[in-house]
């Protein structure tokens, strides 16, 4: 056993060894991409994020996982399991933001594994269960927001809800969150920002998945008060897009580690990532899923659009917003890189090349920045590996 654990080790150390120098290569041959300074910055950082940020995603979502085997109800266990199997991208992606400067990376990525696990996991009960109730819906969405309070708040989550012998494992995630945001330092400069984003989440959950017959009057009308008030240059399903990111939550309670942290550098921040940066977060996922939902009959934001070359177009802007938006930021070469990582993540899917996709696809990464086309390449290779 000793001699099998061993081998097991060291076949491990290889495959490392291998996948560490491929992605070494690629970076080798990216001479004159970026300066010096800060392609050495962001070359650190995505190879802490794969080698370093994902084994601790792995694990905690194993642990989760085991939890959601031993839920009383099987019902709720299923849809709890298929959350983290089909979803695990969400975390892994999200969990860049353990790397922002003045983290603390194990508690970052505790909050945002648990955060992002109880979004997939309600995701799926709205989804999959045959429920189409607002009231139940509502219900089960009080847990975004009351994981980012530090109060002992715990709402009756499935109340209204068919199913709710969960074994405590909703609370449970829950209270993750909370022990992480109690620590922050500066979570008063972030709470309403936070509350307001968790909010419209919730709201545009609660409405999508409602009956087909009402969800998109819903969705529109709810969208329009927004727009009318603060963002007159976007369509109705762009707004309720960008609702849908957790990225905005995510690099927010990141910063809010630096006890220093100002209210105009939340506010620098937020304006860049809302709408722009979640926005085009959000479209890029319904734009990978658009065939996929057209068969299963779910709504998919993107197919609003005129067709796919108008689609191309605004996705393409979202990326000039974004980049335009995180220009004035202070940790700009940070931003940056999750904009470019966003485009290498999604389009480097092999969804993002199925039928008409595989046109317009290479056309968004074409006129991306140097960087983001360097991404692209890794993911495509990391997702050979079985990583991503």
């Amino acid at each position: 056993m000793l001699n099998s654990g061993n081998g097991a080790v060291s076949r491990y150390k290889l495959r490392q060894t291998a996948e560490t120098k491929s992605i070494r290569d690629n970076f080798d041959r990216s001479d004159g991409i970026l300066a010096p300074a800060e392609f050495l910055y962001k070359s650190r950082k995505i190879y802490d994020f794969i080698f370093n940020v994902f084994p601790l995603v792995d694990k905690q979502l194993e642990t989760y996982a085991g939890i959601a085997r031993h839920m009383p109800d099987k019902t709720l266990s299923k849809q709890a399991l298929d959350s983290i199997a089909t979803k695990k991208f969400h975390c892994q992606g999200g969990s860049i933001y353990a790397l922002y400067p003045h983290t603390d990376v194990d508690k970052m990525v505790n909050f945002i594994v648990a955060y992002q696990t109880i979004s997939d996991y309600l995701d799926n009960l709205c989804d999959r269960s045959g429920v189409f109730d607002e009231t139940a819906f509502r219900n089960l969405h009080l847990a975004m927001t009351d994981a980012l309070l530090p109060d002992e708040r715990f709402g009756d989550y499935y109340s209204c809800y068919p199913y709710s012998q969960d074994g405590g494992y909703l609370r449970y995630l829950v209270n993750e969150c909370k022990n992480v945001v109690n620590l922050i330092p500066a979570y008063k400069v972030i709470k309403d920002k936070i509350l307001y984003l968790a909010g419209i989440y919730s709201n545009l959950q609660i409405y999508k998945h409602l009956a087909h017959d009402i969800r998109e009057d819903k969705l529109i009308r709810w969208s329009a008060m927004h727009i009318d008030s603060g963002y007159p240059n976007l369509n109705w399903w762009e707004f309720a897009a960008a609702s849908g990111s957790t990225l905005g939550i995510f690099v927010l309670v990141a910063c809010a580690f630096d006890a220093n942290l100002r209210a105009e550098t939340v506010q620098d921040i937020y304006d860049a990532y809302f709408p722009w940066i979640c926005g085009l977060h959000i479209l890029l996922d319904y734009y990978i899923d658009l065939y996929d939902d057209a068969g299963n009959g779910d709504l998919n934001f993107v197919s609003y659009y005129n067709d796919d070359q108008d689609c191309e177009k605004h996705i393409k802007g979202f990326y000039a917003a974004s980049l335009n938006a995180i220009a004035r930021l202070k940790e700009a070469s940070f931003h940056r890189m999750v904009v470019d990582g966003l485009l290498a993540m999604y389009l480097s899917d092999p969804k993002a090349i199925a039928n008409e996709h595989i046109k317009y696809t290479q056309g968004i990464i074409n006129a991306s920045e140097n960087y983001a086309q360097l991404l692209y390449r890794i993911c495509k290779l990391i997702r050979r590996m079985g990583r991503l």
